[in-house]
C-alpha cells in the first residue's frame, strides 16, 4: 500500500492506496477539493459538514447522469449490433438468391447452347439433303433431255 499526502480545505490528511494508483488518487481528490471550493465559494460557509454531504450528492449525481448516458449509449451499441446482424443476414441471403440466379441462368445458356447446336445439326442435314435432292432432280432433268 501507498500512502499519499493530500490537502483539503486547509487540511493536511494522509490516505492509503494500492501501489501505482497514487496519481490517480491525486487527480480525483484535486476535482473533490475544487467541487467543494465552488460550492464553498457559491454558497458560503453552511459548515464544512454540510458542504462535504453537498459535495458528495453533487459527485454522485454527476455519476448517475454519467451512468444513465452509458448505459443510453450501450442500448444504442445493442440496437446497431442488432440491426448489423439482420443487415449481415440480408446480405447473406440476398447474395444465396443471385448465386441461386446466377446458377439457373448458367444452366439455361447451357440447355440454349444443346439446343443450337442441335438446331444446327439438323439445318445442316436438312440441308444436305435438299442440297442431294435438287442434284439429283437436276441430274434425271440433264437425263431425260439428252434422251
Amino acid at each position: 500500500m501507498a500512502n499519499v499526502s493530500i490537502k483539503f480545505n486547509g487540511k493536511e490528511f494522509l490516505l492509503s492506496c494500492e501501489d501505482g494508483q497514487e496519481e490517480h488518487l491525486e487527480e480525483l481528490l484535486i476535482q473533490i477539493n475544487q467541487k467543494f471550493n465552488i460550492l464553498k465559494n457559491d454558497l458560503g460557509n453552511l459548515g464544512e459538514n454540510k458542504l462535504l454531504l453537498i459535495t458528495a450528492v453533487k459527485v454522485m449525481d454527476e455519476y448517475y447522469e454519467t451512468k444513465k448516458k452509458v448505459e443510453k449509449k450501450k442500448e444504442e451499441l445493442k440496437s446497431l449490433s442488432n440491426k448489423f446482424r439482420e443487415l449481415k443476414t440480408l446480405i447473406y441471403e440476398y447474395k444465396e438468391r443471385k448465386e441461386n440466379e446466377i446458377n439457373e441462368l448458367k444452366e439455361n445458356h447451357f440447355k440454349l447452347k444443346n439446343e443450337i447446336e442441335i438446331s444446327q445439326k439438323s439445318y445442316e442435314k436438312l440441308i444436305d439433303e435438299a442440297a442431294e435432292e435438287i442434284s439429283s432432280f437436276v441430274e434425271k432433268a440433264n437425263l431425260e433431255k439428252l434422251s
